[in-house]
């Protein structure tokens, strides 16, 4: 049976609870924990070197958050099966993964069994979701009841602008930014004029606040960057 288990990469930057998605996954005679990662960027790394069977993702890491690994490792690894694991229930959250590709939702206040259901109907090929999303998102979604429509100044904002509004509410600086990003200074300078023209803010609290209304970063990082 050993032999016959599947590789799982566990993407979350927070240690205490990776540890525990580690030994909760490894205690089971399903699946192997492979590799680890604290942030997007490593995620994709690992998933690219080690093409596990599985991928458990949270989306709200530091640097490169898990939305945007979750694109790219679907790019690189498409035989691979991802698994977003997150505190984010709303219907936003949700429509931006399944259109990236995820294949299970779980909210983190599921218990234990209902994580292992899902990892098992995911590689089974059978998506998951939560029930308390589920019904509510999906079956709208799908019917056409329902149209969900963010605003349309965050509509304008795009992929590139949404990594460097992630970054300064981080605590980056420009320099860094342009660094972590692999551009240069005065293209990180226009996308910060960008981002307070489209959302009609003029400084960075202003900026890092509406990051936190739509999770791009968790209220505690933002904190920490300000100290």
């Amino acid at each position: 049976m050993n032999e016959e288990k599947l590789s799982i990469l566990i993407a979350e930057d927070h240690t205490i609870l990776r540890e525990g998605l580690r030994a909760l996954v490894s205690a089971t005679e399903d699946f192997k924990v492979v590799g680890e990662a604290a942030d997007g960027r490593e995620a994709i790394r690992a998933a690219t070197a080690l093409q596990p069977h599985l991928v458990l993702l949270d989306l709200s890491m530091p640097g490169m958050n898990g939305l945007e690994a979750l694109k790219e490792i679907k790019r690189q690894c498409p035989k691979t099966k991802v698994v977003v694991l997150t505190v984010h229930s709303a219907e936003e959250y949700v429509l931006e993964t399944l259109k990236a590709g995820v294949d299970g939702y779980v909210l983190k206040d599921a218990s234990s069994n209902e994580l292992m259901l899902a990892l098992r109907n995911v590689v089974s090929g059978r998506p998951y979701l939560s029930p308390g999303i589920a019904d509510k998102v999906i079956g709208g979604y799908l019917d056409g009841r329902k149209v969900i429509k963010p605003c349309s100044a965050w509509e304008t904002v795009t992929d590139r602008e949404r990594q460097v509004l992630k970054l300064i509410a981080e605590g980056k600086t420009n320099k860094e930014i342009a660094e972590f990003l692999y551009i240069s200074v005065k293209t990180v300078e226009k996308h910060r004029a960008n981002l307070m023209r489209k959302l009609d803010l003029h400084n960075a609290a202003a900026l890092t606040a509406f990051a936190i209304e739509k999770g791009l970063v968790e209220k505690q990082s933002a904190m920490k960057s300000e100290k």
